[in-house]
């Protein structure tokens, strides 16, 4: 409308100026004299703009219109801020169209508003859930309509389906209109056939063949098997992702040059795979030349850290091990108190004698002190629950080494999702600032259990627990379990900081009854309380002592052995212990590398009616062979009971062993029993097995090797090799039956005889729970040992 305006106001002046010209050459072309100049009217005068009005808007104020404006009442009507008005008001994205007309002091706005969404529909998704791509898109509902929004949304469901593998995929928008300048957006998908990776191939590897390459990169060629990975899907980022694998693969292999020089990905006529090639320029094999460590800063030893960076002269070149030397070199100054030094590393490629020389160079900075300490992020912990689990403090120099510590010992609280420590420059040079971030976690917990397994068939069980009670970090848990064999009662609290100090403390109050009727013809009833603490004698050393007083009740069967019988009735335990602990193991739940020994020591008598000692060592060394993932362990223990003050240990205070502590062997399978001699089978056993007695004295080892099984990595299936080794025995004399030599004698044995078994480990993360499964074969063992070669177990939550 602006347009036909102005075109037509030119047109017009135009004329007039052509006619007025015309009009003063006529004269002179006739001949005739010049006619007397007449006044000509002037041109009607432009006024002021004193009133704007709006028209057609909705839902948008006419004030809200107004203030987009660039004229005012009381200015001329300027095309070129007119102009930009419209621009303005269209680049709010509220209005389809927009006009501007001019009536003497008059300036009337006209819009029309662009719909506002009420739905978003998406049909024929199948392959892709409707979150992913609402999540992806910018359109959402209650939000305003406008064409161009809904193409580029078309293109973002187009890249969500390319990155699924879906080259071929359609995408359709239609709108529904509906009352109140509404519309319903409806997205018609067709998602097409799945475009996977048909081959992969290079061009210009030498050293490495195809198979080995393909092995480093993610993507991966289609296979009829792989319907569990969609690694195989043709993805532009993912083979991204891959060029920068190989680089890494040739560069920690001595090949300094090497370079993807393109990948071409050619999709086959029929829309449905894609082949791959890159192509590759390999480069010669380099080692390290020279390496040097150049700083300013008198503290740090040059020496000393050329000696710990990983890059040595002479060793193959490998180009991770210079970040890696970086990261050494950094925390060697953030452990001498320079916190934000610079470390560039220069590099240096001798093609002629193929070597790599590099220069670390450290720029100087001050020595560096903590001003400040902030948490932020904690909603329910209480600062000092996490401000006494850092080893630094206000005013102390600054250390990398004890900030590393700090959040692993603040992640290790478990009431956190995330947690980062990091420093930043503080008020001067030679100051920094601590920030402490977390993010909180649930803490509680109302779980319901229930498992499966060949020794205790079904295991129910039900707990509330609190690891973070009241913010302060305290423990407290509730828990009911029963299986056809245990049931149990227990409650349990712990404070991790008793007054305040680096001890923790607690109780448990108790009641268990134990069914040991298949291995020893009786049963147990416990009911008592524990006292506990435990305090750090090292970072790696732990110590623990406690009380606990008990009730035992025991009840045997008619018929059986003076041996069990002798243990009935009931009777009180006083029992005081400590232990100690060194742990040096990388990870609690899986370790890989590292060692962990532990001892424990019971002393009963201290009141009650039973008095023995109790000792007991365990230990356990492991270590990465090989590879990351195959993890080699020897573990073992060791325990022996000795009673004293004329007493003699009962059946439920001795060691028993077998099933998950020496598989290949039932519960209590091995060690003294009650056997009866018997005419030789067809298998030669000359005993029928009776009841497991215990003993006051048993050793155990395993030797086992943990591997993937080559399954992917989200199935959470392991396995592992091992086999076991050991013996248990010492039967108290007062329990040993002789054998009286009569064809069909009743008789305790009691040898001490080694035992061995081998056998294979799988375990898997199950949706339902963890879920492991165990076939051993016993070896060497007693013709009255009960042997098992397959054991499982099954637990999950609800």
């Amino acid at each position: 409308m602006k347009r036909i305006f102005l075109a037509l106001a030119a047109a017009v002046v135009g004329a007039a100026c052509a006619a007025a010209v015309q009009a003063q050459d006529a004269p002179a072309q006739s001949g005739q004299p010049a006619a007397a100049p007449v006044a000509q009217p002037a041109a009607p005068e432009v006024q002021p703009i004193l009133r704007i009005q709006v028209e057609g808007n909705r839902r948008v104020e006419a004030d809200t219109i107004l203030s987009y404006l660039l004229i005012r009442p009381g200015e001329l009507p300027d095309p070129r801020l007119i102009n930009l008005s419209i621009q303005t008001l269209y680049g709010t994205n509220l209005f389809s169209d927009v006009r501007v007309a001019i009536d003497g002091t008059s300036m009337v706005v006209f819009v029309q508003e662009n719909p506002i969404i009420n739905r978003v529909i998406l049909e024929g998704n199948r392959s892709v859930n409707d979150d992913r791509i609402t999540d992806e898109i910018e359109l959402q509902p209650r939000a305003i309509f406008t064409r161009s929004r809904v193409q580029s949304d078309v293109q973002r469901i187009l890249q969500v389906y390319r990155q699924t593998g879906r080259f071929a995929a359609q995408v359709t928008p239609q709108i529904v209109e509906l009352e109140q300048n509404r519309v319903d957006l409806v997205f018609e998908i067709s998602e097409g056939p799945v475009t996977g990776v048909r081959r992969i191939a290079f061009i210009g590897n030498e050293a490495y063949p195809d198979r080995r390459l393909r092995s480093e990169i993610v993507t991966t060629e289609a296979r009829w098997w792989r319907f569990f990975s969609s690694n195989d899907n043709y993805d532009p980022d993912r083979i991204e992702f891959d060029r920068e694998q190989l680089r890494t693969f040739y560069n920690d292999r001595g090949y300094a040059d090497f370079r993807v020089t393109s990948v071409v990905a050619e999709l086959t006529p029929d829309q449905t795979a894609f082949y791959v090639t890159f192509n590759m320029d390999e480069g010669e094999r380099y080692n390290f030349g020279e390496i040097n460590v150049e700083t300013q800063i008198s503290d740090l030893n040059v020496e000393f850290l050329k000696a710990g960076i990983p890059t040595q002269p002479g060793g193959l070149y490998v180009g991770s091990l210079i970040e890696e030397s970086v990261d050494a070199l950094t925390f060697a100054a953030g452990a001498a108190g320079y916190a934000f030094v610079d470390i560039n590393p220069q590099i240096a490629i001798n093609r002629e004698t193929q070597t790599v020389d590099i220069n670390y160079v450290i720029n100087e900075s001050p020595r560096v002190y903590l001003e400040r300490i902030d948490i932020i992020g904690n909603t329910r912990t209480l600062d000092r629950v996490i401000r006494r689990e850092l080893d630094i403090v206000e005013g102390d120099a600054f250390n990398q080494a004890l900030l590393d510590i700090s959040q692993a010992r603040v992640r290790r609280l478990g009431f956190f999702e995330e947690v980062n420590v990091e420093p930043f420059q503080g008020s001067a040079p030679d100051r920094a600032r601590v920030q402490v971030a977390v993010t909180e976690q649930p803490t509680g917990e109302l779980a319901f259990g229930a498992g499966f397994s060949s020794t205790d068939a079904f295991l129910v069980d039900f707990s509330i627990s609190e690891r973070n009670l009241r913010g302060r970090g305290q423990f407290l848990r509730f828990r009911v379990s029963a299986s056809s064999r245990r049931q149990q009662v227990d409650i349990r609290f712990t404070e991790p900081r008793f007054l305040d100090r680096n001890l923790a403390a607690g109780f448990d109050l108790f009641q268990v009854r134990s069914d040991f009727s298949r291995e020893a013809s009786f049963e147990t009833e416990s009911t008592g309380f524990t006292l506990r603490a435990g305090f750090p004698l090292t970072r790696a050393v732990q110590a623990g002592v406690s009380y606990t007083l008990r009730t035992d009740e025991v009840r045997t069967f008619q018929g059986v052995s003076s041996s069990i019988d002798r243990a009935a009735g009931s009777r009180v335990t006083s029992l005081f212990g400590y232990s100690l602990t060194w742990n040096r193991i990388d990870d609690p739940i899986e370790p890989s590398n590292g060692f962990r020994i532990a001892f424990n020591q019971d002393f009963a008598g201290i009141g009650g009616d039973v008095r023995y000692v109790r000792s007991e060592i365990q230990g356990g060394i492991y270590r990465n062979v090989f590879r990351r993932d195959l993890v080699l362990s020897l573990t073992g223990e060791s325990g022996y009971l000795f009673s004293w003050g004329g007493d003699t240990a009962r059946i439920n205070d001795r060691f028993f062993r077998g099933g998950n502590s020496f598989r290949g062997f039932e519960t209590a399978g091995i060690g003294p029993r009650v056997v009866q001699r018997r005419e030789p089978d067809e298998d030669g056993d000359a005993f029928v097995s009776g009841d497991a007695l215990g003993g006051n004295f048993y050793a155990i080892g395993a030797l086992e090797l943990a591997f993937p099984l080559g399954l992917p990595e989200q199935y959470g299936i392991r396995g592992s090799l091992f086999t076991e080794f050991g013996t248990l025995g010492l039967l108290p004399d007062d329990d040993q039956i002789a054998d009286d030599g009569s064809a069909n004698a009743v008789f305790t044995v009691d040898d001490l005889s080694p035992r061995a078994s081998a056998g294979l480990s799988v375990f898997w993360d199950s949706p339902f729970g963890p879920v492991r499964f165990d076939f051993a074969h016993a070896f060497i063992k007693e013709d009255y040992d009960r042997a098992r070669f397959f054991r499982f177990s099954t637990r999950t939550g609800f």
